[in-house]
């Protein structure tokens, strides 16, 4: 069940700490993949581990999102690489975080090109290889904070809005043609960033949470890798919050 054997898959910030999890999901449910990044020696070696790992003959392409011109290359890219496009998965993201009215224009600009401009980009050049073969999975990480807000992160919460809205649309478009597009919106996940808080402050966040922990990354992969299998075919225009419970949201 859920397996991906066949299919090709993009993934944006591929050897982050979320993305690598994400990829090591698909891969392991049999999928090929392009993995994207801007920092092409951990790429590499991220490559040579599922390879190492998988098998399946992985590659790297590296991309940096904040470039439109780069952004506009890598589907073609993947497609000259893998010979398909079945999957993409919107995963690269930054924050620049900042109360609004201290917040410049600068740290407004970058989050927004990244985190949602690019991710339109790569979903416009997506859906025309997808629709020629009358089948697609795109899926984006959003956040919670998407639908609950959050102070201090007023650019990284509209991208992440903004994502999710795009998302409803463009599934709406694209339906008829066999390509689901969804949305995963993780909570708190255990990562590189969160393993430097103290314990005071984890224990702070862990106490918001019902289920009294953070995620893992392997949580995230797993809903992707159920979104992006021909069994979630049906499924389309949705938000799977992962989140242990700290935000019921309903819509």
């Amino acid at each position: 069940m859920f397996s991906l054997e066949g299919m090709t898959a993009l993934v944006t910030g591929a050897s982050g700490g979320i993305g690598s999890s994400i990829a090591r999901a698909l891969a392991r449910q049999g999928a090929r993949l392009a993995l994207s990044g801007s920092n092409a020696s951990k790429l590499r070696s991220f490559r040579e581990e599922l390879n190492d790992e998988f098998g399946h003959d992985h590659v790297e392409i590296t991309c940096n999102l904040s470039d439109t011109t780069q952004v506009e290359e890598l589907i073609p890219a993947t497609m000259d690489t893998l010979g398909r496009m079945d999957i993409l998965v919107n995963n690269a993201g930054i924050t620049r975080d900042n109360l609004a009215m201290r917040m410049k224009d600068e740290e407004w600009d970058e989050v927004i090109r990244i985190n949602l401009e690019s991710s339109f980009r790569l979903m416009r050049a997506a859906a025309r290889p997808m629709m020629k073969a009358k089948f697609g999975r795109i899926v984006s990480i959003t956040s919670v904070v998407g639908a609950t807000g959050n102070p201090g992160q007023i650019n990284y919460v509209a991208s992440k809005a903004g994502l999710t809205g795009m998302s409803k649309a463009l599934a709406q478009e694209l339906a008829s043609r066999g390509i689901t597009v969804n949305c995963v919106a993780p909570g708190f996940i255990r990562t590189a960033m969160t393993e430097q808080l103290t314990d005071d402050q984890k224990a702070t966040i862990n106490a918001r949470i019902p289920m009294a922990k953070m995620g893992a990354g392997e949580d995230i992969g797993a809903a992707v890798a159920y979104l992006a299998s021909k069994e979630a075919g049906y499924v389309t225009g949705q938000t799977l919050h992962v989140n242990g419970g700290m935000a019921m949201v309903s819509a």
